[in-house]
């Protein structure tokens, strides 16, 4: 499956010179976690709800006077549409974000959450049969359940 399958659009937006109050307000306005910054159309970062009053940003009232870039996530990783869900999965875990802005020919088309990623996992998204990996079962009990699976080690 490909992000331009489960991408949310249109994307919602604010611009970096922006009160970071606004931002709070867009989001609740739009019922969303995730604001793509613009400059000029570009994407250049990305601001989410944590930023605006928790973790960057101390109570809602020391909000006030600050702009979005003060407080954004950026450079913005970005993704282009035809990017896999699992690329899209490991740029999520691997950099602890939520959001993922699409790009396309330095357009910005769509956003992938991890709420996106979920919802597909709700829907039962289904693999192809024999596709799986199958796991072995101990020749000493052949009713056991599977070996544990190493990721690191790539073994059971």
């Amino acid at each position: 499956m490909r992000v331009h399958e489960c991408m949310t659009t249109p994307v919602i937006t604010i611009e970096k010179s922006e009160s970071v109050e606004s931002a709070f307000e867009k989001m609740r306005q739009n019922r969303v976690h995730h604001l793509v910054v613009v400059e000029r159309r570009q994407v250049v970062g990305v601001i989410s709800d944590s930023d605006t009053g928790s973790e960057k940003v101390k109570p809602y009232t020391t909000m006030k006077g600050l702009l979005v870039e003060d407080v954004m996530s950026e450079p913005a990783y970005c993704v282009a549409p035809d990017s896999t869900i699992r690329e899209v999965a490991n740029k999520l875990r691997g950099n602890r974000i939520g959001c993922l802005p699409v790009v396309e020919n330095d357009e910005l088309v769509g956003v992938v959450t991890t709420t996106d990623l979920l919802d597909l996992l709700g829907q039962g998204v289904e693999r192809i049969v024999g596709t799986a990996a199958k796991q072995p079962v101990s020749r000493e009990n052949p009713g056991s359940k599977p070996a544990s699976f190493n990721p690191r080690l790539g073994k059971y």
